[in-house]
């Protein structure tokens, strides 16, 4: 096997079985090794240290999967991993209250650069490493071996994949072509989703707790869902009483689906007013237009792809959380998010603390959202941690 030889005074991050080494780290590649082939780590003094993926072409040179010599790096070990990580979860979808989820969750689930989402009976997959990519086969017959799906799609469309050297793609890799609308229960509600058309893999199953814990406190109240898409935070707020939903998104084909699943769970169509239209501009003629609610959600999508964003998607959000936090009735609920890594939760704070003073509002934090189980944080891993928001009462 190929040994790549890491920089002294490198080895503090692998000894705490972090799964990145970037390629300032590595002081010589010894042999030639193709992108996305498992290589043996070794210290400046020779010791072993892991083994993992290497690619020249990606700033992160090598995604570690091992750190025990003795384990060999084979399909058996890839398949393992695989069933190890879809029996997990198995309490989400006992029930049945639920059938769709995140069966595997990339670095988190040591499977580096590999999403696999689960839609009823379809599975959708995003390959993000060519590391994965050379061992797609044993992971397809062993996604087909434990679940039977109807289809395993491919929605590698992810711009990361250049990071890579790889092309973008959107193909059929088992059985068939997964339908326009598959039927999803989540939380008890069903959705129609598209997983070939729709944004990442089809759904957001990320908010599934999150959903539930604002529609909680939705009966009788006035919801405006920002970023709505297909109606998570709408849906949920409707089957706990909330008397109307206002649902605002930029896709018309996201708010056209939302209209359909209101339908589907046979809600009340004239509880909802679904608005196609970019966000921050919506908010700002509901001000002109004096429209106040009782709850704001705001589910944005990531404004900080890296920390050097971070700085600009810093004032982004605090200028759409000032937004929101003057539509809000006095005592009125903001649940705001970000599926920014880059945004700690204390920067989060930070900047809804800003958000509040411009709007000269008084504000509380009364509860803490993460992601959910299946989106685990792996301990040698924080940067695997990326959804966070906080629901805020507003004075």
């Amino acid at each position: 096997m190929i040994e790549v030889i890491l920089k002294k005074g490198k080895e503090k991050a692998v000894l705490h079985r972090h799964p990145w080494v970037f390629s300032g780290a590595i002081e010589k590649v010894k042999g030639k090794p193709e992108n996305g082939d498992v290589v043996k780590l070794i210290d400046a003094k020779g010791a072993f240290m892991a083994y993992g993926f290497y690619n020249d072409q990606s700033r992160v040179a090598l995604r570690l999967l091992e750190w025990d010599e003795a384990v060999v790096i084979d399909e058996r070990w890839f398949r393992e991993k695989v069933a190890v990580a879809v029996q997990g979860r198995n309490s989400i979808l006992i029930d049945g209250i639920t059938n769709t989820c995140r069966l595997i969750f990339s670095e988190s689930d040591y499977l580096p650069g590999l999403i696999v989402d689960k839609y009823a009976d379809h599975l959708a997959v995003q390959v993000l490493t060519s590391g994965i990519e050379k061992v797609m086969p044993c992971i397809i017959d062993e996604l087909q071996r434990l679940l039977n799906p109807e289809s395993i799609f491919d929605k590698s469309d992810a711009s990361s994949r250049g990071h890579e050297g790889l092309q973008t793609q959107n193909i059929v890799l088992a059985g068939n072509h997964p339908p326009e609308r598959v039927e999803v229960v989540e939380n008890g509600i069903t959705y129609n989703i598209n997983i070939a058309e729709g944004q990442k893999s089809g759904f957001y199953c990320d908010q599934r707790d999150n959903r539930k814990i604002v529609a909680s406190y939705a009966k009788g109240k006035k919801v405006l869902d920002c970023f709505c898409y297909t109606g998570g935070f709408t849906l949920n707020s409707l089957q706990n009483g909330a008397a109307s939903v206002t649902a605002v998104d930029s896709s018309v084909l996201a708010t056209d689906t939302l209209k359909e699943n209101v339908l589907l769970n046979k809600f009340d169509p004239a509880a909802v007013t679904t608005v196609p239209s970019d966000v921050n501009k919506q908010l700002r003629k509901f001000r002109e237009d004096g429209e106040f609610f009782d709850i704001v959600v705001l589910d944005p999508p990531k404004y900080a792809p890296s920390r050097s964003a971070l700085d600009k998607a810093s004032r982004a959000y605090k200028d759409l959380n000032r937004l929101g936090m003057l539509l809000l009735n006095k005592g009125g609920l903001l649940a705001t998010y970000s599926c920014s890594g880059a945004m700690d939760m204390e920067t989060f704070k930070q900047v809804l603390a800003w958000a509040a003073l411009d709007a000269g509002k008084q504000v509380q934090f009364i509860h803490q959202f993460c992601q959910p189980e299946d989106h685990p944080v792996r301990s040698s891993f924080p940067e695997g941690e990326y959804l966070k928001g906080l629901l805020c009462r507003v004075y």
